[in-house]
């Protein structure tokens, strides 16, 4: 009998379809406002989530996000570039960790400790902008190295 588990065990692993790509997430869905987003980081995927999808319009909401850090970050760089009909139409730059100048609590993470953020989060915009399209951010540390990576894809329906 353990034999035959065996060998259903390794049948299903040898046929479990292996994805390139990270699952897509739901931060929040709700009646006009919708936000997904998916790793963009071949190796790691991470966790996000905010408290209500209304609360973004209100320009400041609370937020909750963890990785388990794959490199050191004595320095940490934030890029954002806002994606519509494939081509980008805005990007926003950012040091958020540097000797002596850090934004955040987590700088200075060393490579293997959990990062973990949660407080809130300033858009510093207006409104958010109505329609499809995709938000990309990317955080590098000193070395160029990708410490977290996700397109959002934010669906707007709510007229201003």
């Amino acid at each position: 009998m353990k034999t035959s588990n065996v060998l259903v065990l390794i049948s299903v692993l040898l046929y479990i379809n292996v994805s390139t790509e990270w699952p897509t997430h739901t931060v929040c869905k709700e009646d006009n406002l919708e936000i997904y987003y998916k790793s963009c980081d071949p190796q790691q995927d991470f966790a996000f989530s905010i408290d209500r999808c209304s609360d973004v319009a209100t320009h400041t909401f609370n937020i909750r996000g963890a990785l388990v850090l794959r490199n050191s970050i004595k320095e940490l760089y934030v890029k954002i570039d806002l994606i519509i009909n494939g081509k980008t139409v805005l990007t926003y730059s950012e040091t958020l960790c540097e000797p002596g100048h850090s934004k955040l609590i987590f700088c200075g993470k060393q490579k293997g400790e959990h990062l973990y953020y949660e407080g809130p989060v300033t858009l510093g915009i207006q409104e958010i902008p109505q329609g499809d399209y995709t938000v990309s951010a990317k955080l590098t540390n000193e070395d160029g190295v990708t410490v977290a990576c996700a397109d959002f894809t934010v669906k707007n329906y709510l007229e201003y």
